[in-house]
């Protein structure tokens, strides 16, 4: 039979359209809510930084900042705004993601493919599309790689911190691997991470130190791909104390002071066991030298009452108050119960207009912002030499590093300073001269442009326009069903099913997605006698034709050739016990088939550790526990269904999904109707969410689909029962 094929379309160049991705913590254009909790530190103000820095630069046209949308009593309102306006064509935009109260970051998981899809619909709906995406930690990685996955475009992606460190670190404190999980998910964070390395064309960090002790803990790790472009500092924001300036923070401080006339040290951070504040508390109290030469001023977020906060926060600020009564430390240790984020620029030009210091003894420091904005401010640092500090001193020259675990070390840096007159002004000087130099926000605008210029033409984004059968364009809801697993097998349902179908013709598409080939589906079809859907995506979403015809979508199967290289695949896992390669009928252009004997095969995680340690970039399914498929990276079953509901333009919450077996399960994560039919191969589909959106039939095959069509009110209201 003749195929026609679907021509590709243009895309217009134009100035970039950049869209910046950050799903946790509250964000907002002012008056940062920093060290509120664990999700609300350096990174919301890096982002928002990042956005207006980006959107200053000739050639960018916009830049979008995306974050969760959050509607709850106990934060601000501001955080419930679908945007908000940063000036000069940047902007937040948030997207809701899940609930709407405000959740850590650790319990989003399950709701990061609602994120994606709402945030790909929010794309369909502007103009243009991103010339690139940028996330930022693992959550939004993994957003990310879906969507450069689905649109095909370029991907960026800064870490921030890394699952892999944090778990080497918990261990060293005594965790078990059964807590760390449990807490942190860190394992579905590592496999995240872990893809956004192999999908992501730039990884951008802040310090040498991050690529060589972090990033190469990965087996994805290419430092081929990964720049070091530090963040910027607002040098109008952070700059030199100025004679006869009022700083209104000082009555604060005075309160608690016998002697408010000292110098200051200086530590600023969230209430955090790993910013390592109680050691400083130890160096100082242990030291008489010091008690003499400064007060200390700790600044460890805000709180009205420390029994209201999580845990962590709480165990934190008891311990501090503990340990200056341990010490007798009162009228020398300064701990305000609040400040504002507009205030910290004023703390540190308060601290080094007495000539105090400011110091970092976090026991890893992934970059050290605040050591910047100190610098930049004129005052000298002391910083832990575990991770970023390491590059911001040797460039700006303007404090010690020491072992934060090591209190003479500690103590000896900051006496140095503090009772040095020359050694404070050369570090002083030094500060201010090398952030401007080395730390600009300008600067890393033009650093990161440059990158990604090296990026054009990598890609061919897909088609916007569309072209496709006139019949198709009108109907406003889908049902996508597989063959085996739902259609196949009951006869009677089968029946009733296509008849439901021929009933409702005029207002739904019918599909299938199925793992079989093109012309073994069609047999089976034919075989039972299942009219010809809309949509047929086939080899487990690597091909998709449309309509009667079969007009083939080729611009998918050029978008899915991406890095593709089954002889590859098939050289790496030639010698795994117990997986032997599937008849050449069962292989396909874009399918490598094996057949999968769990009694002799190892755990599919551990097959996917060998495709990454030989830097095989693929995705793998198992299917009724037998059939193990690895794809391109770019195709499945769940993708090529979102790229068709883009192409007919038919909302994904209008789509109704049966699944049965692991292959289908992400068609039925994120924004569709779902129905999982009786007759499922269970644990495949164990790890579903247990959301609203997905219904466990009780009935088996099209007699599952038909139970479903009820539950939603498909042809109706076409949605999850209000009282569910």
């Amino acid at each position: 039979m003749g195929k026609r094929r679907i021509s590709k379309g243009k895309q217009h160049s134009n100035r970039l359209y950049i869209c910046l991705i950050s799903v946790h913590g509250l964000i907002r254009g002012g008056d940062l809510e920093l060290g509120r909790d664990a999700d609300t530190g350096g990174q919301t103000k890096y982002v928002v930084d990042l956005a207006r820095a980006l959107a200053a630069q000739d050639s960018v046209e916009r830049v979008d900042l995306v974050t969760r949308r959050i509607v709850d009593p106990t934060v601000s309102s501001d955080y419930a705004e679908r945007e908000e306006t940063l000036g000069n064509g940047a902007r937040i935009v948030r997207v809701d993601c899940g609930p709407e109260e405000y959740i850590a970051k650790e319990q989003l998981w399950e709701h990061l493919d609602s994120f994606t899809d709402n945030l790909a619909a929010f794309i369909a709906d502007q103009t243009r599309q991103p010339s690139l995406i940028h996330s930022h930690y693992a959550d939004a990685g993994y957003v990310g790689v879906r969507l450069s996955s689905l649109l095909g475009i370029p991907l960026i992606h800064t870490g921030h911190s890394l699952g892999r460190d944090k778990r080497k670190r918990l261990l060293a404190r005594g965790f078990s691997r059964e807590e760390i999980e449990s807490t942190y998910n860190i394992e579905r964070r590592i496999d995240a991470e872990e893809d956004v390395l192999a999908n992501a064309d730039l990884v951008v960090t802040s310090t040498h130190n991050e690529i060589e002790q972090q990033y190469a803990l990965y087996n994805y790790y290419d430092p081929g791909r990964m720049a070091v472009i530090p963040p910027g500092t607002d040098l109008d924001q952070f700059r030199p104390y100025q004679d006869g300036e009022q700083v209104p923070f000082r009555q604060q401080i005075e309160k608690f002071l016998s002697y408010p006339d000292k110098p200051l040290i200086l530590a600023l951070s969230r209430p955090d066991e790993r910013k390592n504040i109680l050691t400083l508390i130890e160096a100082y109290g242990e030291s008489d030298q010091l008690q003499a030469a400064a007060n200390l001023l700790i600044v460890a977020g805000n709180r009205e009452d420390i029994r209201d906060m999580d845990d962590g926060a709480q165990n934190v600020l008891t311990n501090i108050l503990l340990f200056i009564d341990t010490y007798d430390l009162y009228g020398r240790v300064a701990v305000p119960k609040q400040h504002r984020a507009d205030e910290v620029p004023d703390i540190y030009r308060m601290v080094a207009s007495g000539r105090g210091v400011f110091i970092n003894p976090a026991l890893t420091e992934p970059f050290g912002l605040t050591l910047l904005e100190a610098a930049a401010s004129g005052l000298p640092v002391v910083a832990t030499e575990n991770g970023g500090p390491v590059d911001i001193i040797r460039n700006c020259r303007c404090g010690e590093l020491v072992d934060p675990l090591d209190k003479e070390q500690i103590t000896g840096a900051l006496l140095g300073l503090l009772t040095d007159n020359a050694a404070w002004e050369q570090a002083s000087r030094n500060g201010m001269s090398g952030v401007r130099e080395h730390y600009s926000w300008d600067a890393h605008a033009t650093a990161y442009l440059d990158r990604v210029a090296q990026l054009s033409g990598k890609y061919t984004p897909l088609p916007r326009e569309q072209s496709l059968p006139r019949s198709l364009r009108y109907r406003d809801r889908m049902i996508v069903s597989d063959l085996d697993q739902n259609l196949i097998g009951d006869e009677q349902s089968l029946q009733q099913f296509i008849d439901t179908l021929r009933e409702h013709r005029k207002s739904v598409s019918f599909a299938i997605a199925t793992g079989r080939r093109l012309d073994t589906a069609l047999a089976l079809m034919r075989k039972h006698g299942i009219p010809y859907p809309d949509v047929l995506i086939s080899s487990l979403g690597t091909r998709i034709h449309y309509g009667q015809s079969l007009l083939e979508d080729d611009f998918w199967a050029d978008h899915i050739d991406y890095q593709w290289s089954p002889r590859r695949i098939r050289q790496t896992l030639a010698t795994v016990p117990g997986l032997r390669l599937q008849d050449k009928r069962e292989q396909t252009a874009f399918k490598v088939s094996y057949y999968y004997d769990p009694a002799q095969a190892p755990p599919v995680e551990d097959i996917n550790t060998l495709l990454r340690q030989a830097d095989i970039t693929a995705s793998t399914t198992l299917s009724f526990g037998q059939f193990f498929d690895i794809l391109p990276f770019r195709a499945s079953k769940g993708l090529a269904l979102r790229y068709v509901s883009q192409r007919l333009d038919i909302p994904l919450g209008n789509i109704l999904v049966a699944g049965g077996s692991g292959a289908d399960e992400d068609m039925m994560r994120g924004n569709t109707l779902a129905v999982v039919v009786a007759n499922r191969h269970q644990e495949e589909l164990s790890l579903l969410p247990e959301e609203d959106n997905i219904y466990f039939a009780g009935r088996t095959h099209g007699a599952g689909i038909l139970e479903a069509l009820d539950y939603y009110d498909f042809f109706g209201a076409c949605a999850v029962p209000a009282d569910d």
